[in-house]
C-alpha cells in the first residue's frame, strides 16, 4: 500500500509539472506565445473589430508560417465584446485567468478599454495598441502597461479645428457620442477652440450602440454651424449628415475623426458622403510606394484574393507587427517584465511607413502624425 501510494503521488506531482509546462507561465510555453484579444465582433460596431482583427491576424500568420518568434507560434484567443464594457470586462479576465494570456491587444474603443484599465493595472499585463485615441489611456503615471500606436483625439480634434478656421469658418458645432470616447473627443475640440479664443456655437449628441440622432441635429442645426465635427462611429454619423443635409445644412463642412470607420461610413453615405473629411491616424492604405503598406498588401492578397485596403485593416497589420518587433527584441527570456522594460528602452523603431516609434517609461505613444482624407467621386482622396 505504502509503494502505491508513493507511485500514486509520484504520478500527481509530474502531471502537474506537465500541466505548469504546457500552460507556461504568464502565457509563454516553449511552442507558443498567448494574445488575447477583446473587441466588437458582433453589433452595431463591429465592422471596426472585425477589420481591425483581419489585418492583425493576416500578419500574425505570416509570422507563424515564418516558423514564429524564436520558435513560438503565436496564438490568438478572441472574444466579441459588442463594443460593450461590460462584456468587456468579463472577457478580460477570462483572458488573463483562464486562457493564460501573455499579453493583450487590440481592443477598439474607449468605453471598453477604459472599463478594463484597473484590471490591466492590477494584474501587471501589458495592453496593447487600443484603438481609442483617449487621454486616460495616455498617461503613463496612470496606465503604465498600455501602450499606444495611434495618435490621440487631442491631436485629430486639433487638426480639424485649424482645417476648419484655415478656411474662414468660425462657427463650429459637434455631435459625439454620449460616453467616455465622444467627450474625450469633445475635450479635444474646446482645448483646440479656445487656443483661438473661438467656443462651440452648437453640439449634439447621441447614445452608444444607437442611431438615435435626430434630437441632435436639431440642436445643432440651431448654431447654424459652418463646420461640424463629429465624434462618433460610421453609422450614426451616416444618420447624421443625411439628415442634417435634409434638413438644409449643405453648405457645411463635415469632419469626422479617425475611429468612425472610413470605409465603412463611404458605403453608408453614398451619394451623401461627397466632401466629407475624416482624420486618419495611418497612412494612406493604397499607396504601395510606402514599404509597410506595400507589405500589408502582399500579405492580406494572399489569405483572400478580394481583399480590399482600408484604414482598419492597416491600423490591425501595422499594429502586430510593432508587437511583434517588441517580443523579437526582448529576446528568448520571454516575460512581461522583460518585454515592458525592453519597450521602455525602444529608441526610433522603423517599421517602414516613414515614421519612426520611440518609447520610454513616461511616454507610451507611438505615432503622432495624423493624416486627412477627403471623399471624392465615391472614394477617398488624400488631403
Amino acid at each position: 500500500m505504502e509503494k502505491f501510494m508513493k507511485r500514486w503521488f509520484l504520478i500527481c506531482f509530474i502531471m502537474m509539472l506537465s500541466t505548469v509546462f504546457l500552460i507556461g507561465k504568464n502565457g509563454v510555453t516553449e511552442k507558443e506565445i498567448v494574445i488575447g484579444i477583446s473587441n466588437a465582433q458582433e453589433g452595431p460596431s463591429k465592422y471596426l473589430g472585425t477589420q481591425y482583427s483581419i489585418g492583425a491576424n493576416a500578419y500574425f500568420r505570416s509570422v507563424n508560417e515564418g516558423g514564429g518568434i524564436n520558435g513560438k507560434k503565436i496564438k490568438i484567443v478572441q472574444y466579441d465584446d459588442g463594443y460593450e464594457p461590460e462584456k468587456c470586462i468579463v472577457n478580460t479576465n477570462k483572458l488573463i485567468k483562464d486562457d493564460n494570456a501573455f499579453v493583450l491587444f487590440g481592443y477598439v474603443g474607449t468605453p471598453t478599454s477604459m472599463a478594463v484599465l484597473p484590471i490591466v493595472q492590477k494584474e501587471k499585463i501589458p495592453f496593447f495598441f487600443p484603438f481609442s485615441g483617449a487621454p486616460g489611456l495616455r498617461d503613463a503615471s496612470q496606465a503604465s502597461y498600455v501602450f499606444n500606436l495611434r495618435s490621440s483625439y487631442e491631436k485629430e480634434t486639433e487638426v480639424m479645428v485649424n482645417y476648419l478656421v484655415k478656411k474662414g469658418k468660425k462657427r463650429i458645432a459637434i455631435l459625439y457620442q454620449d460616453d467616455l470616447y465622444g467627450k474625450a473627443g469633445l475635450d479635444g475640440t474646446l482645448k483646440a477652440l479656445k487656443k483661438r479664443d473661438m467656443k462651440l456655437v452648437s453640439e449634439g449628441t447621441y447614445i452608444r450602440n444607437t442611431n438615435e440622432i435626430n434630437s441632435a441635429v436639431v440642436s445643432i442645426q440651431k448654431g447654424a454651424p459652418e463646420g461640424i465635427i463629429m465624434i462618433g462611429t460610421y453609422k450614426p454619423c451616416s444618420e447624421f449628415i443625411k439628415k442634417a443635409k435634409k434638413m438644409g445644412m449643405n453648405d457645411v463642412d463635415y469632419l469626422n475623426i479617425s475611429f468612425v470607420g472610413s470605409e465603412a461610413l463611404l458605403a453608408d453615405l453614398g451619394k451623401e458622403g461627397e466632401g466629407v473629411i475624416i482624420t486618419e491616424v495611418v497612412p494612406f492604405p493604397w499607396n504601395t510606394s510606402i514599404k509597410a503598406i506595400a507589405d500589408y498588401h502582399d500579405s492580406m492578397k494572399k489569405r483572400d484574393a478580394g481583399f480590399q485596403p482600408g484604414f482598419v485593416s492597416l491600423e490591425g497589420y501595422l499594429g502586430a507587427k510593432v508587437l511583434v518587433e517588441m517580443i523579437k527584441k526582448t529576446g528568448k527570456d520571454l516575460t512581461r517584465e522583460n518585454l515592458v522594460k525592453t519597450i521602455e528602452g525602444m529608441s526610433k523603431l522603423d517599421i517602414g511607413i516613414g515614421e519612426d516609434i520611440t518609447y520610454s517609461k513616461n511616454d507610451h505613444q507611438g505615432f503622432e502624425k495624423v493624416y486627412m482624407t477627403e471623399i471624392k467621386n465615391g472614394k477617398f482622396i488624400e488631403k
